[in-house]
């Protein structure tokens, strides 16, 4: 059987983009290395696996994350919805049992009459277009060194890189509750969905000698250029200064702690893992620091002083390619030795630059949409740079932008609005409005093309 589209990737965007063509009534063959090749940070072969931390980022309306949310549940996000169906509580954060979520996307990815799934390393992007009418690379930051050289020598571009890491997770049943308070940091963020370990300033500076001290995997100094900033690792954080830590990842702001009726000198927040609480993550505990270290080091943390680490901190070097040299506002790969290839080639997710969870799942969406467009010979609609995922492909795509990194949805990359407003909150409301207004223009065109789930028109297979 030929397919319409082979999609190489079986993470977060790879598994958006086969759902989201296949409810398109696009045939689809789905290809993931795992469990055949393992990664250094993947535990187990199904997809969609969440590597670092569980959580999905906020939910507020007006807010970027929110506003991608938005968008999710508007244009029918298969994930988005397995997401919500497993979530666990984190106050104003979408957190989900990463098992849980990981095994309904394999269901629903092999249960899907379009989908063939492949477990098999794809080492070559020509061989990989062979029998399909269209290639979709979402291979995340992890892609393979074989295809990698391979995409290189087609785009004949030098790759860009960052190190990412990961925080570890530590057994509910291992910490000493007398230590710790469950609390949430601010108001209307649910009830006590974090625990909450205090320090004091003793504890604090004690941990923070031995947290520079400590031996490192990659045992060398980082420039900022190198770190993604959203996941430094917290041995990096403080090492700009002391205090760091306790204005970021340990502030204490907006948490009393029981025992002494104040604020504590720092603290440390644990997220649930699993709807059942039998896991925590150390929330913004991303590390470089060896194993022995991390259990060491980390069990200087109140109330961690006998933790069993069920997934121990990991750091490791991500892949993309450079963006806005390289793709156009679809997804598609301009570069002209593509044509040799016999089909068209999109990328979604973290290879093409974009960071974050939900922008990996709507990475994957958007990229369904360029792909069933192209396949009907129809233009898709173009996606308004006012919405939150419009802005960050405008970001990605201009080919102006110079040292390009890969970003969050934020609206620092957002078109200024028409009239100034001077209030941040009011602002940030009216940024979500004015995307609100922009994404139901957008659906309706959507709609009118044949392109929402479901719509008539497929493209047919054989």
């Amino acid at each position: 059987m030929d397919y319409d589209v082979t999609v190489i990737g079986g993470g977060l965007a790879g598994s958006e983009a086969a759902l989201g063509l296949a409810d398109r009534g696009v045939a689809v063959r789905l290809v993931e290395m795992r469990p055949e090749r393992p990664t250094p940070v993947h535990r187990t072969g199904r997809l969609a696996e969440l590597v670092c931390s569980n959580s999905l980022k906020g939910t507020k309306a007006a807010s970027a994350a929110g506003m991608l949310k938005a968008e999710l549940a508007a244009l029918g996000s298969p994930l988005y919805a397995l997401a919500l169906r497993h979530r666990v509580a984190a106050g104003g954060a979408l957190a989900v049992d990463r098992d849980a979520f990981s095994a309904a996307v394999t269901e629903a990815v092999e249960a899907h009459p379009l989908i063939a799934v492949e477990r098999a390393e794809a080492r070559d992007l020509a061989a990989a277009a062979e029998g399909s009418r269209a290639l979709v690379l979402a291979t995340g930051p992890l892609t393979s060194d074989a295809l990698a050289e391979s995409l290189a020598a087609v785009t004949g571009s030098d790759y860009l890189a960052f190190y990412d890491a990961a925080a570890p997770i530590v057994m509910a049943d291992s910490l000493d509750g007398s230590k710790l308070f469950r609390q949430s940091r601010y108001e209307g963020e649910g009830e006590g969905d974090y625990l909450n370990a205090p320090f004091s300033k003793e504890q604090y500076d004690a941990f923070v000698e031995e947290l520079v001290a400590a031996e490192r995997v990659v045992a060398r100094d980082f420039e900022s250029k190198e770190l993604f900033q959203a996941c430094q690792p917290i041995e990096e954080i403080a090492r700009k200064g002391h205090d760091a830590p306790r204005f970021g990842t340990l502030k204490p702001v907006g948490l009393t702690d029981p025992a002494t009726g104040r604020r504590p000198w720092a603290a440390l927040q644990l997220r649930a893992e699993d709807a059942h609480g039998t896991s925590y993550n150390l929330v913004g505990f991303q590390t470089n620091l060896t194993f022995p270290e991390q259990r060491r080091v980390f069990r200087m943390v109140p109330g961690l002083e006998e933790a069993e680490f069920a997934r121990y901190g990991v750091m490791h070097r991500n892949t993309f390619i450079d963006a806005p040299h390289l793709l156009d506002a679809t997804g598609l790969l301009t570069a002209p030795a593509t044509r040799a290839l016999g089909a068209p080639v999109f990328v979604a997710g973290q290879l093409a630059g974009t960071e974050g969870y939900c922008e990996a799942i709507r990475s994957g969406l958007h990229v369904a949409i360029g792909v069933a467009a192209a396949l009907r010979g129809v233009d898709a609609p173009p996606l308004p740079a006012t919405t939150a995922f419009g802005a960050l492909m405008a970001y990605a795509t201009d080919p102006a932008c110079k040292g390009y990194q890969p970003m969050h949805v934020n609206f620092g990359i957002m078109e200024p609005l028409e009239a100034p407003v001077r209030s941040k909150g009011d602002r940030y409301a009216a940024y979500a409005e004015r995307g609100a207004r922009a994404l139901e223009g957008y659906r309706a065109a959507l709609a009118e093309a044949g392109l929402l789930p479901g719509a008539d028109g497929g493209v047919g297979h054989g």
